[in-house]
């Protein structure tokens, strides 16, 4: 457990340009302090103590803002910036290198039973105030763009973003590190505004270049 708190505290320097000590890290960083106390919970919750690890979930939630069930699965490299709001459900996997923003949820719909939360891949970035909902997979290395509503499995190597989450780009290799963000992603309602606004330019065109020609 020492080795993936290690690693945790490690992914804070890789992946916030902010953290400047490791002192700063550990007395200030809610994102750490919250899987700091689900990696303690879930080990008892794996040993079978009753109540104690929800009691510590339930402290830590109360202290950082942040839920995650003793019973979720986190992997290696977990980092969650500027965590306030976030909510990890109980049946919830996540694999290695995966980094939330605040507000995401990974939640149920309210109607399965067993697993009901969403599995996610490894080196996973899932933005702002995203909800991905039930017992689906998010492959690895995919972007979920902020405030997007993921209601459907994500194939590898794809950026999805919409309500619902639609998938607008997927790429055959893994995505380069220096894309890994939230905010550099296209459009695609906009696009499509602007392929309408061009539609109606030509058939404007069409319409006056025929009000123009001489009657026989």
């Amino acid at each position: 457990m020492f080795a993936r708190i290690r690693q945790d505290l490690q992914a804070v320097f890789d992946r916030d340009p902010a953290a400047t000590s490791k002192l700063e890290v550990i007395l200030t960083y809610a994102g750490f302090h919250a899987l700091l106390a689900h990696r303690v919970a879930h080990r008892l919750w794996k040993m079978g103590v009753p109540v104690l690890p929800r009691l510590i979930s339930h402290v830590a939630r109360w202290l950082t803002g942040i839920e995650i069930h003793p019973a979720a699965t986190i992997g290696r490299g977990f980092f969650i910036d500027h965590g306030m709001g976030v909510v990890i459900g109980e049946t919830a996997e996540i694999g290695d290198y995966v980094t939330l923003f605040q507000g995401v949820t990974l939640g149920g719909t309210g109607k399965e039973h067993g697993k009901r939360h969403p599995t996610l891949g490894n080196h996973v970035v899932v933005g702002a105030g995203a909800k991905i909902l039930g017992g689906i997979r998010i492959g690895d290395n995919v972007k979920i763009g902020a405030n997007s509503v993921v209601l459907k499995s994500v194939p590898p190597n794809s950026t999805v973003i919409g309500v619902p989450a639609r998938v607008i780009k997927t790429e055959g290799g893994r995505l380069p590190e220096a894309t890994m963000d939230h905010i550099n992603m296209p459009d695609p309602i906009a696009d499509r505004f602007e392929a309408l606004e061009r539609e109606l330019i030509e058939l404007r065109k069409k319409l006056e270049n025929r009000g123009n020609e001489p009657s026989s």
